[in-house]
């Protein structure tokens, strides 16, 4: 089949669907999509809320829980030991399905009335660790998400097999790392950018194999390095002492310094290891992945994101999650051996065969159901036979042609779309999406989309942000006592707390390792974070190498899709000239 230029239902943008992927749409016995990739993904992630989260009570057990769904999101949540219990059954929830209304509809309702989890995770697996969403395998960590297998780690997202680090985005096998993103395999590295294999390094970007370096970039297994000048051990412990002084003017001086440095440098298109014919960004070890991000191990995949788990195959508009999973499409938080999941939120334990499902496990056969746990051949949360089951599905998606939902924009949401945002039981500004794409609040409500106000601090500030102390040593155990200004003052869009306290271990882990105190809260310094992470989107651009190399004279003629928007500052270098710069 020919290409294929569709305009999207949402921003009435021009995309292109490619033979593949309608091989694809074949294989999965879908439609092809009306709205494009970029309007599919911010769909998705309006479903996924991961740092918001809320005090309330189990709607089953009455104890006091913490649980990403507010009171006034309009659900019943249950605490993990009573979701994950046997004390109730979602079937008594079920309902026949209503031939003359919309189906999107009556899932809806079946949402609004069966049970859901307070909070996502392998909840049996933590040990210290209540204050974490999206996690399993934790131990004394606190407010860290989309997680696993990490011991005494402190705020931060997309932690995976870490120890001691503090302050961190996509950190992977670290230990006493502060503030770092897209880090692999690092020790004591602190404000630095896309490293691997470093130890000692501060203030650094894209270095690889490299041991106390300070301010530097695209170095590859180098030692005793200041702005990627060599020095002897002696002038570099020196000059080390001077510029990692223990100060938080120092650090902000230094970091000023190391960003427009960097600047100076070429940057790879991407950033991306081990991979063979990918596009995208921060994708790892993957084969034939096209527009992702955030990727380890996916093979024949398109559309795919935040995948911390690996692996996938052949898989389309996938967010989140993974561990060897396969035919999945248009599905979000879906993990750990699922098959054939298309338009669900969150699936796992080996679910198969799943449509327009929600909270769903162990399960195969299920279409249009919420909170199902080891069931087969239901819909709407009412067991069939498998003949009953197959016959009314059939029925359904017939009728969701000819009779669409349709949502208060005037979109339609026939068989093949995932569910609409004005749907979603999150605020629209306390999701992923408005990381990714960033709304107003009148842009939000202009939309029927949800607000969620941020719920106001009742502590009383006991220590503003200029009466922090400048160093570590200055630093007392009584400061877990204080209440202390956030900087930005609320004054920021960055869902600001205005307000925070400190831990015991914070402290402890800001003394151990020479560094002040922070002055900003920690939804604040999750965002500053990820303005060092690049776009989930892509531009098609020239290699910006004007140098000669081995393939060329004059301007490279190499082209290609990158994340780096034609108006940002930074030298882009295709994979050729930058591997001939750097290595």
């Amino acid at each position: 089949m020919d290409s294929e230029t569709k305009q999207c239902q949402n921003c009435k943008k021009d995309f292109i669907i490619e033979p593949d992927d309608f091989a694809f749409y074949k294989k999965m016995k879908v439609p092809s999509p009306t709205f494009c990739p970029s309007c599919r993904l911010q769909r998705r992630m309006a479903w996924r809320n991961e740092k918001s989260l809320y005090r309330r009570n189990c709607d089953k057990c009455k104890k006091s829980i913490i649980s990403v769904f507010s009171t006034d999101s309009g659900l019943m949540v249950y605490c993990p030991s009573c979701w994950w219990s046997d004390k109730w059954d979602p079937i008594d929830y079920g309902t026949e399905y209503d031939i003359s209304r919309p189906f999107i509809t009556q899932l809806r309702e079946l949402l609004q009335r069966t049970p859901v989890m307070a909070l996502f995770g392998y909840y049996n697996t933590l040990e210290n660790s209540d204050y974490t969403n999206m996690v399993g395998y934790l131990k004394n960590c606190y407010l860290i998400t989309n997680a696993d297998h990490d011991e005494n780690c402190l705020y931060g997202s997309d932690i995976i097999f870490c120890k001691d680090c503090v302050d961190n985005a996509m950190l992977t096998k670290s230990e006493l790392c502060y503030e770092n993103l897209n880090c692999r395999e690092c020790y004591r590295t602190i404000y630095s950018v896309n490293c691997e294999s470093c130890s000692g390094v501060a203030f650094s970007k894209n270095c690889i194999g490299c041991s106390d370096c300070i301010g530097c970039i695209n170095l590859r297994s180098k030692k005793y390095c200041i702005f990627n000048e060599q020095f002897s051990k002696e002038e570099y412990d020196k000059k080390a002492a001077e510029l990692l002084a223990n100060s938080r003017e120092k650090i902000d001086q230094i970091k000023y310094e190391a960003f427009s440095f960097w600047q100076k440098f070429p940057h790879k298109y991407m950033y991306g290891r081990h991979n063979q014919n990918v596009s995208g960004d921060y994708i790892f070890k993957s084969k034939n992945v096209k527009d992702s991000f955030s990727v380890q191990g996916g093979e024949n995949c398109r559309y795919c994101s935040i995948i911390t788990v690996p692996t996938i195959a052949n898989c389309y508009d996938f967010s989140h999650y993974g561990e060897n999973c396969e035919l999945v499409y248009e599905a979000l938080q879906v993990g750990d051996q699922a098959s054939r999941i298309l338009f669900t939120w969150f699936g796992t334990n080996g679910c198969q065969e799943i449509e327009y499902s929600m909270f769903t496990t162990g399960c195969r056969n299920i279409f249009g159901s919420v909170s199902l746990k080891k069931k087969e051949y239901c819909i709407l949360n009412k067991q069939y036979s498998k003949k009953d089951f197959e016959e009314l599905r059939a029925r359904i998606i017939e009728d969701m042609y000819t009779n669409p939902y349709k949502d208060e924009n005037g979109k339609t949401y026939a068989y093949g779309e995932f569910f609409p945002i004005e749907m979603s039981p999150f605020g629209y500004n306390a999701t992923t999406a408005q990381e990714d794409f960033p709304l107003t609040k009148e842009e939000i409500l202009k939309l029927h989309y949800k607000w969620k106000e941020p719920e106001k601090n009742e502590y009383a500030v006991t220590i503003t942000p200029v009466q922090l102390p400048d160093s570590s040593d200055q630093i007392s155990d009584t400061y877990v006592k204080e209440v202390i200004g956030c900087k930005h003052n609320g004054q920021c869009n960055h869902r600001c707390s205005g307000a925070f306290r400190l831990t015991a271990a914070e402290i402890n882990f800001y003394k151990k390792m020479n560094l002040p105190l922070p002055a900003l809260c920690s939804n604040c310094r999750h965002y500053e974070r990820l303005s060092l992470r690049n776009p989930k989107k892509l531009w098609h651009r020239q290699c910006m190498c004007d140098k000669q190399h081995p393939h060329h004279t004059g301007k490279c003629p190499n082209e290609f899709e990158t994340s780096y928007a034609p108006d940002r500052k930074e030298i882009v270098y295709c994979e050729e000239c930058y591997q001939t710069e750097v290595s």
